[in-house]
């Protein structure tokens, strides 16, 4: 069964770092490129970043760059993305998907809350 889980979320200061992890069972992460997304309270679900499938190209929307990282073990079978300087708009729901070489989502992990408050 194809299955993605996402960890790493929780509760941190403005400023504050996280990392989180989205790691795949039943398939081979490898074979597909994989998106961060995030759904805020009352807003649609919105693109973060994405990495290829070797990791070799990444994007990011503008309000992340230089912020988040975006990075893959595939001997591991995870992705990461890690957070840092974060903003109380960063909050949502983070989503991994796999997703095709557009990046556009396939298979959606179940989601990790991310709030950022002091």
């Amino acid at each position: 069964q194809l299955q993605l889980v996402e960890s790493g979320g929780g509760l941190v200061q403005p400023g504050g770092s996280l990392r989180l992890s989205c790691a795949a069972s039943g398939f081979t992460l490898a074979n597909y490129a994989i998106g961060w997304f995030r759904q805020a309270p009352g807003k649609e679900r919105e693109g973060v970043s994405c990495i290829s499938s070797s990791g070799g190209s990444t994007k990011y929307v503008d309000y992340v760059k230089g912020r988040f990282t975006i990075s893959r073990d595939n001997a591991k079978n995870t992705v990461y993305l890690r957070m840092n300087s974060l903003k109380p708009e960063d909050t949502a729901v983070y989503y991994c998907a796999a997703t095709d070489s557009a990046c556009v989502p396939r298979y959606w992990g179940q989601g990790t809350q991310v709030t950022v408050s002091s």
